[in-house]
């Protein structure tokens, strides 16, 4: 199915998923989450382990990095009808996430703002972002990655040690978790409309996920630190993303009707998650003993 085609067949799903978003969202300004008090002088700040450092340094950074990411999907969705509505109102709501996070680490210290600001301008003037051939693509893509950010958000602000850390990752959690199921729910239904092309997009996607971030300075360095802290590594992907999302929610398993090149894809599909899932459980063996021999 052709992108054209496939927009107008879920146009009637998008403009109802968007009603439901704004019913859903709560309003929220990022000034009642941020004290606003003198900066602690540089050190003053109660040190983070290095993983958590390098969560909220991506956290900004990637949402930092909005203005690609706006123009990705306004060429993919156009600026007409629902789908023009909630490429801006994402935008919107993805930008007040960044005023938050710079305000809270800008206040707590917990950064050094220079540096920060130096991998901002790198990062946004570099331009990167993802790349989709197809809206299927984009849908797929999307639903992982909001879900992907909102596992690393959240998890991020339980390992912060001062409670309005936790409230700010929280907050921006909640409407991470919301852009996730604007497009969990349209893959859903592009799924009942061309299960074969979708099959083939999911597949893609899903062995080629990488989080946002790439043009990040020293970004494949926070990515293994981020990982080591547990923040988001191999087993929250495949536990709390493939297993309940791609396998779960969607039922690509279970779905009928496949071109042979689909079932090929889903062939593929399910021996990756598998394999990933193989994979996940005996890298965390060695943490698992280390955690039960602890208090012995």
């Amino acid at each position: 199915m052709d992108d054209a085609t496939m927009l107008e067949e879920l146009r009637p799903t998008a403009e109802r998923l968007v009603d439901r978003h704004l019913d859903m969202a709560k309003e929220w300004f990022p000034h009642d989450l941020v004290e606003w008090r003198p900066r602690p002088e540089a050190g003053c700040a109660e040190p983070l382990p290095n993983g958590v450092a390098s969560a909220l340094f991506v956290n900004v950074l990637t949402e930092d990095n909005l203005p690609y990411y706006f123009a990705s999907i306004e060429d993919l969705f156009g600026r007409d009808g629902a789908w023009g509505y909630w490429s801006r109102r994402w935008t919107a709501e993805e930008g007040r996430h960044s005023i938050v996070l710079r305000d809270y680490l800008i206040m707590s210290g917990h950064v050094d703002p220079v540096g920060l600001e130096r991998a901002r301008m790198a990062q946004v003037t570099g331009g990167v972002s993802p790349q989709v051939e197809s809206i299927a693509d984009a849908f797929v893509y999307l639903a992982l990655q909001e879900l992907a950010t909102r596992i690393a958000h959240h998890n991020t602000g339980k390992a912060l040690p001062d409670p309005e850390g936790y409230v700010v990752m929280k907050r921006v959690a909640a409407d991470e978790n919301l852009h996730h199921l604007f497009y969990r729910d349209l893959v859903s239904a592009a799924l009942e409309i061309d299960p074969s092309g979708m099959m083939e997009a999911i597949k893609r996607q899903v062995l080629s996920f990488e989080m946002p971030g790439t043009g990040i300075p020293d970004f494949t360095q926070h990515a293994k630190a981020i990982a080591s802290a547990g923040i988001y590594d191999l087993g929250v992907h495949h536990d709390s993303i493939l297993r309940p999302v791609v396998l779960g929610h969607w039922d690509v398993a279970g779905r009928q009707g496949l071109t042979p090149s689909a079932e090929a894809a889903r062939n593929r599909l399910l021996q990756y998650i598998t394999r990933l899932g193989r994979a996940s459980a005996r890298a965390n063996r060695p943490r698992v003993a280390a955690k039960t021999a602890a208090p012995a």
